[in-house]
């Protein structure tokens, strides 16, 4: 019989399994899909979604195979493709930057609708009660320093609203 493991996290699960399809489309891996609106910043983290890596081969004088750098295909909708275009350079340096390495040297800008994915809002909190306030307060009475104690009143009313419970 073989010995039971523990649960794995789904990120190792839906990278291996999504590394095959990647590949087919020029990515050595889904790190940098994942990692994308990390890589252009807010303003194009949306709007710009990556399609596939263009990667040429050639030759060299010697016979051996030479890797120049590739062509990033990326879509995006005509009004982001025009500032796009602007800041191609910035945009190349990031994602080699992300690399570690010249990997891209140009991007190519296809113009088709962008699925513009919405962050859930944040529920709002409630309000702490007045005994609830009371019982945070004299928790931090011994801490002498103003700021650390504000910082940790606001952490604990948020734990406390979130919680449902008094009790901190």
């Amino acid at each position: 019989m073989r010995a039971r493991q523990g649960a794995k996290p789904l990120a190792d699960l839906v990278g291996k399994a999504m590394t095959p399809a990647c590949r087919k489309r020029g990515f050595a891996s889904v790190d940098i899909l994942a990692a994308w609106p990390d890589i252009v910043g807010e303003r194009y983290g949306e709007r710009v979604q990556p399609d596939r890596i263009i990667w040429p081969r050639r030759t060299g004088e010697d016979g051996e195979m030479t890797a120049d750098p590739a062509t990033l295909v990326v879509h995006t909708d005509g009004a982001t493709a025009l500032m796009l275009s602007h800041e191609t350079r910035q945009l190349i340096e990031r994602i080699n930057t992300f690399y570690g390495w010249a990997a891209i040297g140009r991007i190519k800008i296809t113009q088709k609708p962008v699925e513009v994915r919405r962050k859930p809002k944040p529920r709002a909190l409630r309000s702490l009660t007045g005994e609830e306030e009371a019982r945070l307060e004299s928790q931090l009475e011994t801490v002498a320093n103003d700021r650390l104690r504000e910082a940790l009143k606001k952490l604990g009313a948020q734990v406390i609203a979130r919680s449902g419970d008094d009790k901190v």
